[in-house]
């Protein structure tokens, strides 16, 4: 890899094999439950979540990074000799943008850049790689940043919730309010758009909810070579099988199945389900 290096937060979903090979940085998000404050991916990981929600009396809440926690990973990197490019999930769903932004204000440094990526999750993580590859290939910390730009226009996040409840708590539910009362055997499917969550259709059932994610998804990369990832809070069966059938509808590059975070499980629920996808350049 280059002398630029990458900086992005834990939702992100990224396998940590990918982190490895890319050397990245991953800042934490936080989680707050009860009177414990842990670090997502750190102090407690998808399947300890998950099983830990469904018997909670109280419900957990979510903060980003204080700028300060940016900062020393900056100046980390800038020490090593790295520019750093930090690429961080939808400023309209999180504070960690503007975390990232104070902490380059206090370091007042131009080799240090920031991409809100206007996105979460693997959409974020394939906006990342699309980053690493142009690094890899001998791209600046300009070049990789206006690289990232350019892929934030050809991703994309699908996702059907098992219930409206945890977006509403966590005040992410954006456009998707107006389904709020309504019947509770509705499963929508729900997409980021410009960096909110808004609402795509109005399904009946999960099983149909999926199908159709699956058949939106395909009509969105309309046969175009995608890198493409499922995304599952507390339900594999249903990712593997999610993505068998979107192989089968699409010209899939390449693939992942990967947990959805705790911080973003704090939001979206336990039996969630989502594609994220990136149209190859």
């Amino acid at each position: 890899m280059g002398k630029v290096a990458i900086v992005t937060d834990s939702t992100a979903c990224m396998p940590s094999e990918l982190v490895n090979q890319h050397q990245m940085t991953i800042i934490p998000m936080i989680l707050n439950w009860g009177t414990e404050t842990l670090l997502d991916g750190i102090d407690i990981q998808p399947d300890a979540f998950y099983q830990r929600l469904e018997k909670a009396t109280v419900m957990p809440s979510t903060s980003q990074p204080a700028p300060i926690v940016f900062e020393k990973a900056f100046r980390k990197l800038l020490d090593q000799g790295y520019d750093v490019l930090a690429l961080v999930l939808s400023a309209k769903l999180s504070g960690t943008m503007a975390s990232a932004v104070q902490a380059k204000k206090d370091i007042d440094s131009d080799r240090i850049a920031l991409v809100d990526t206007n996105t979460t999750a693997m959409a974020l993580g394939f906006i990342i790689l699309e980053a690493c590859r142009a690094i890899q290939n001998g791209a600046n910390l300009e070049e990789a940043a206006q690289q990232a730009e350019q892929a934030k226009k050809r991703s994309g996040v699908l996702l059907t919730v098992d219930t409206l409840e945890f977006l509403h708590r966590g005040g992410r539910i954006g456009g998707a309010q107006h389904l709020l009362g309504t019947a509770l055997n509705i499963k929508p499917i729900l997409e980021i758009d410009d960096g909110r969550v808004e609402t795509v259709e109005k399904i009946r059932t999960r099983s149909k909810a999926q199908a159709r994610m699956i058949e939106i998804a395909a009509q969105r990369v309309a046969g175009k070579p995608v890198r493409l990832a499922v995304l599952n809070a507390n339900c594999e069966q249903d990712a593997q099988n999610i993505l068998a059938q979107a192989i089968t509808k699409m010209n899939v590059l390449e693939h992942y199945i990967t947990p959805v975070s705790p911080v973003l499980g704090a939001h979206v629920g336990p039996g969630t389900t989502g594609i994220t996808y990136l149209i190859d350049n």
